[in-house]
């Protein structure tokens, strides 16, 4: 019988952890990338709401589009400064947003309200990017086969994980089970 799980994780991880610099790399090369082609969207002088078929990078795009690429990607060079338990819900939140935009926006192709001027590359480039972005936010925080020193799995798993810790401190600081 399942039972709910009164843990809380640990929101402070370290900026220093390893699961940390794996939520910042994500952030940092996503938000690179929004940066780049919203910069070079505003480059091109395209109008605000134009929908006019201008292309950036392979992908339509409009002033519009540009702008809000480039609050994202600053977003997410936010989570990548920050880095720990922020970057990876950021990652995560931004990761179901850019899907559920795909969806949306996919939509209201050929409509009158497909103001930031999406075709389908740009519905795929959400979902690639929203799948993305949830990978990397998800890594080391959701999975089966998590490993016990992982601090997700500890908050998830306070009884065991204490165990382990008073084990651990009798043999010297060494793993339980492991060899010496």
């Amino acid at each position: 019988m399942m039972r709910p799980v009164n843990a809380r994780l640990d929101e402070h991880l370290p900026s220093d952890h390893r699961l940390s610099k794996v939520y910042r790399v994500g952030a940092g090369l996503t938000g690179l990338l929004l940066v780049v082609f919203g910069i070079l969207g505003l480059i091109d002088r395209i109008g605000f709401f134009d929908t006019g078929g201008d292309t950036v990078l392979a992908l339509n795009t409009n002033g519009a589009l540009s702008v809000l690429s480039i609050c994202i990607g600053l977003l997410l060079f936010v989570g990548m400064v920050i880095g720990g338990s922020f970057a990876s819900t950021l990652n995560i939140v931004l990761g179901v947003l850019f899907i559920a935009s795909g969806f949306v926006n996919l939509a209201l192709l050929d409509t009158q309200m497909n103001f930031l001027a999406f075709h389908i590359p740009n519905v795929l480039f959400s979902f690639v990017v929203g799948v993305m972005l949830m990978w990397f936010g998800m890594y080391g925080r959701v999975g089966s086969a998590l490993p016990h020193d992982n601090p997700y799995w500890r908050a998830r798993h306070p009884e065991q994980a204490a165990r382990e810790q008073r084990a651990q401190s009798r043999t010297g600081g060494r793993p339980v089970g492991r060899p010496a």
